[in-house]
């Protein structure tokens, strides 16, 4: 929304400036965006007038014009075709900005002659008019005069308005505000009644009231259109709109300034005497909508829950209710009798008319927001008026169909709440006169009865009128009262699965995991490789086609983005997730998994692949969950029972007795990569956090004393022979829990089949590191720990080598 400082000063009686009143605005909390000041622009152009125009010595279509200007005679190179002796024009001289151009005016020759200035058109200036050369002004104006004066150019506000506040809309409503924040006195203008001389001949006849439920006009008879005098012109073009004639601009001038849209019909375009407002209409032969050519010229197809004016008994749209007329009753410089429209357009039909055929009129911004109820007779007694004094005429007698909605309920409100909800202390009366000034009507008692003026439909409770209040006392009057002093801050205390899952976040962060945030859904055909796609845990309302299930693991949704990596040239994919499962439809059903997935890619190398990557996820699964206290020492390594998605020999789980499954890992089944068109090989793990049980004892702030021992560690290298086949994770529990105290870690380094071991049967090499607290040991103390690791492996069913 746009207006001009002397259209405001036409409602509010006021010495600010532009910048005071843009200020004052904002306190009030109308949105100022812009304040385009062009007189600072146009401070350093003036009036001047061409002595003499001769011939440039070196260009056909250049002259050397001596020009009067308010710095004395300049020699000025000009190549308009209308440069001549006794022109008035517009000066600028050197150092000047010329905002058309984009460039700042230097002293240089043009074809060997030096040009101390520029004689400028409009367009260089930013200014309406013929561009094809300088400007030609009125003769009797002075030498030096200021190009804003000439212009008539006045300062601009540009302010964003809230849907909630159409009466912002016309200059008059922000006025009106401005008035009630002491800016200055609103003048507020009688609309008076014109009196009708005969009868209007067209009738009016309401089929929707729901699109449209009043409808008022008349006729005016011998009117004279055409250009519109140079104010109200001028007051169009300064907010950007284009005149076109009298007739029209009073409809634009009137929704600017009273928020009211009206519209003109060329009455001798009508076809019959009745106008109908109705719903679009849809041929019952071939199904195809109506059509309207609109005033833009282009054709729009009326869907049926659109408001349609219609002449010829109402068979023919001439208009789109409350968004835009039609081309065929539009208005020209021979029009001589007019019918004058003002109406209330449902709002909500409005706006979904502008979506659908992707039209925003002015109209339709107005009528969409909510015009004033009250307005409608008024807003036609107005441009009646203007319509008279601008164009002649006789008016009909007013006619009007239908009734205006009602008037906004009354609000019981008590003015003691003020201070209760905005700390402001004022009195009553100083409450009553913020109201009164915004169009209130009060009935002031132990409470008070508030009434909402008509185009404020927006207030609906006690809490809108204190808004109101404090909107209009002024926001930098609300008291800073300090919060009371609580003592220290509480700081966050995370519960114990949101601990570890914060733990788990940074470990597998460390590890060279990119975390993945993925949705809570998939694909019920993707649920159903993973054992769930339950009808029971189908999304109702899915926010796309394939992401209509809950999920029964986070496996699926990192595959698919891996495979989405690896589509942009990210192959070597390391990603974690922790978030929620679904197994059914019950609040027992959801599980916190945290799910890690590779895709081991890596580049070629001479010297070989490296570790097996399957080994290298099994420790840092291994390694998260130590860090997550899980008893890793106690977990049991099973094989050949992890779910039909993980690859049969190569995946294996983590249990704490048959029931309590901690994790599943290794490598993903190439029938369920395929069906998620993703490249093998995948290598993923999943624990179920909510069966990880809590580590014993109760957790302290501080770390323990450090156990660091004083005495040289030492090693034993053992070979048992074991059944081909055995996990050999069994066998390291077994001899790391021979002697808890002295064994601090067992790894397996060698691992033999072949001459010199039984067929079935493998040699497996333990690295035992014995670590002394107290003494160091005696070579009788080291043999006897070696018998209890060998008898510790023979429960395993482990030999000795020999």
């Amino acid at each position: 929304m746009k207006f001009t400082l002397s259209w405001l000063k036409s409602h509010l009686n006021t010495e600010a400036d532009a910048a005071t009143v843009a200020e004052a605005m904002t306190m009030a909390g109308l949105e100022v965006e812009d304040v385009h000041d062009p007189i600072a622009t146009l401070a350093p152009f003036t009036v001047a007038k061409i002595v003499s125009a001769e011939q440039h010595p070196n260009a056909d279509r250049l002259r050397v014009c001596q020009v009067e200007t308010v710095d004395g005679m300049k020699e000025i190179v000009c190549g308009a075709p209308n440069a001549r002796a006794g022109l008035t024009t517009i000066y600028a001289p050197i150092g000047a900005y010329v905002p058309g151009l984009g460039v700042t005016l230097v002293e240089k020759p043009v074809r060997g002659v030096v040009s101390n200035g520029m004689l400028c058109s409009a367009s260089e200036l930013e200014q309406p008019g013929d561009s094809d050369g300088i400007l030609d002004l009125p003769g009797q104006l002075q030498v030096g005069t200021p190009a804003a004066a000439v212009f008539g150019a006045e300062p601009v506000i540009d302010f964003e308005v809230t849907p909630n506040r159409p009466d912002w809309l016309g200059v008059a409503g922000i006025a009106r505000d401005l008035a009630a924040t002491g800016m200055g006195t609103l003048i507020d203008y009688e609309i008076a009644t014109v009196r009708g001389g005969f009868a209007c001949p067209i009738t009016v006849r309401i089929e929707t009231p729901d699109l449209c439920p009043v409808f008022a006009g008349r006729l005016i008879r011998g009117v004279k259109n055409g250009p519109s005098p140079a104010w109200l012109q001028h007051r169009l073009s300064a907010i950007g709109l284009r005149s076109i004639n009298r007739l029209v601009d009073v409809t634009n001038l009137i929704a600017y300034d009273r928020a009211r849209p009206l519209h003109v019909y060329d009455a001798a375009k009508l076809v019959g005497s009745e106008i109908v407002v109705r719903g679009g209409q849809v041929a019952s032969d071939t199904g195809e909508p109506e059509h309207l050519i609109a005033l833009d010229g282009k054709t729009y197809a009326l869907g049926i829950d659109m408001c349609v004016i219609a002449d010829a008994a109402g068979e023919r749209p001439i208009g789109l209710g409350g968004v835009m007329g039609g081309e065929s009753t539009g208005c020209s410089e021979d029009t001589t009798d007019v019918f004058l429209e003002s109406a209330w357009f449902d709002p909500i039909t409005t706006a979904q008319t502008g979506r659908t055929l992707s039209i925003s009129s002015d109209a339709q911004y107005r009528f969409a927001r909510g015009v004033d109820t009250a307005s409608v007779v008024p807003g036609l007694e107005l441009a009646t008026r203007l319509i008279l004094d601008l164009c002649g005429g006789e008016p009909s007698d007013v006619i009007v169909a239908g009734q205006a909605p009602a008037l906004p309920a009354p609000v019981t409100f008590d003015p003691a709440r003020v201070e209760r909800l905005t700390g402001l202390s004022l009195s009553d009366d100083r409450i009553a006169e913020i109201l009164s000034a915004l169009g209130f009507e009060i009935a002031r008692g132990s409470t008070w009865t508030v009434t909402p003026p008509s185009w404020r439909r927006d207030v609906e409770g006690a809490a809108d009128l204190i808004e109101e209040v404090a909107r209009i006392e002024g926001y930098g009057a609300l008291p800073s009262t300090p919060l009371p002093d609580q003592g220290a801050p509480s700081r966050g205390v995370l519960n114990p699965r949101q601990a570890r899952v914060r733990l788990a976040r940074r470990a597998l962060a460390a590890m060279g995991y990119a975390e993945a945030v993925t949705w809570s859904f998939t694909k019920q055909s993707t649920a159903t490789l993973f054992g769930g796609g339950d009808d029971r845990l189908l999304v109702e309302n899915p926010i796309a086609a394939d992401l209509d299930c809950m999920r029964p693991s986070a496996l699926p949704n990192l595959i698919q983005a891996a495979a989405r990596n690896a589509a942009r040239g990210h192959a070597d994919a390391a990603l974690f997730e922790i978030g929620p499962i679904y197994l059914d439809d019950q609040p027992t059903g959801q599980r916190t998994v945290i799910a890690g997935l590779i895709a081991p890619h890596a580049a070629r190398h001479w010297s070989g692949n490296g570790e097996e990557a399957l080994f290298g996820l099994k420790g840092d699964l291994m390694a998260l969950l130590s860090q997550l206290g899980a008893p890793v020492a106690s977990l049991q390594l099973v094989q050949g029972q992890n779910r039909d998605w993980w690859h049969p020999g190569r995946s294996a789980r983590l249990q704490l007795g048959p029931k309590t499954v901690i994790a599943e890992f290794g490598a993903l089944h190439p029938r369920v990569l395929k069906a998620l068109d993703a490249d093998g090989p995948m290598l993923a793990f999943e624990i179920v956090l909510d069966s990880v049980p809590e580590p014993r004892g109760a957790k302290a702030k501080t770390r323990g004393p450090a156990q660091l021992a004083n005495l040289m560690p030492l090693s034993r290298d053992f070979a048992f022979v074991v059944e081909d086949g055995k996990a050999a994770g069994e066998l390291v529990r077994a001899v790391a829990g021979a002697d808890k105290a002295l064994i601090t870690d067992v790894r397996v380094f060698d691992l033999y089949r072949g001459q010199g071991v039984a067929e079935g049967h493998a040699s497996v090499g333990l690295e035992v590191m014995i670590q002394p607290r107290e003494a160091t040991l005696t070579e009788p103390e080291i043999e006897a720990l070696s018998a209890k690791i060998v008898a510790a492996a023979a429960k395993t069913g482990a030999v000795l080598r020999a």
